[in-house]
């Protein structure tokens, strides 16, 4: 009986053994697997912190544009002034039994430093485009066919300028002008 005793805790021993060892080894590398990762963390933070700095100190001189909406005005820079263009594309259909569409896009020169009046263009973007759209469904499709750019703008100008009170649009330009037949 002493024998198997004796047997028994050096098979204990030996299996206790390998145990620590294989906890030791498995202890090793877990420890090198967080150093790795601390590592590529450490990588990772240092290059945040070199792209804020670089984006700090190389680009803090520039005044980036404002982002715009659909909604809001879109507004150009000009040399003298600016380029009101938030009416933006317009569709229009004509009038009578076989009506055309209008395709075009409205712009015109306004003073960019007059805030006010800037604002109250913004305010009358719905307003310009209903207008537009009424004054092409008034028209029949050969009525359209007689008429030229100038006359055309000259009305849509007309009908626009009553819509404001602070200001005048003086001229208009089309940046798009397509009929569809």
């Amino acid at each position: 009986m002493k024998m198997n005793h004796i047997l028994g805790r050096m098979r204990r021993a030996g299996y206790d053994r390998r145990i620590r060892q294989r906890e030791e080894e498995a202890s090793r590398r877990g420890k090198a697997v967080y150093r790795v990762l601390m590592w590529i963390a450490a990588a990772l933070a240092l290059v945040l912190l070199a792209g804020t700095l670089y984006a700090l100190v190389f680009r803090s001189g520039r005044a980036e544009p404002p982002l715009q909406t659909r909604g809001s005005a879109l507004l150009q820079s000009a040399t003298d002034g600016g380029v009101f263009t938030g009416i933006g594309r317009l569709r229009a259909a004509t009038a009578g039994p076989e009506p055309v569409t209008v395709i075009l896009s409205i712009v015109f020169p306004y003073p960019a430093d007059d805030k006010p009046f800037t604002e109250e263009l913004a305010s009358q973007i719905v307003n310009f485009r209903s207008t537009t759209h009424e004054y092409f469904a008034s028209l029949t499709a050969e009525e359209l066919r007689r008429k030229d750019d100038a006359s055309i703008k000259a009305e849509i100008l007309r009908r626009y300028n009553p819509l404001l009170r602070l200001g005048q649009i003086k001229t208009l330009y089309f940046s798009e002008y397509l009929v569809i037949e």
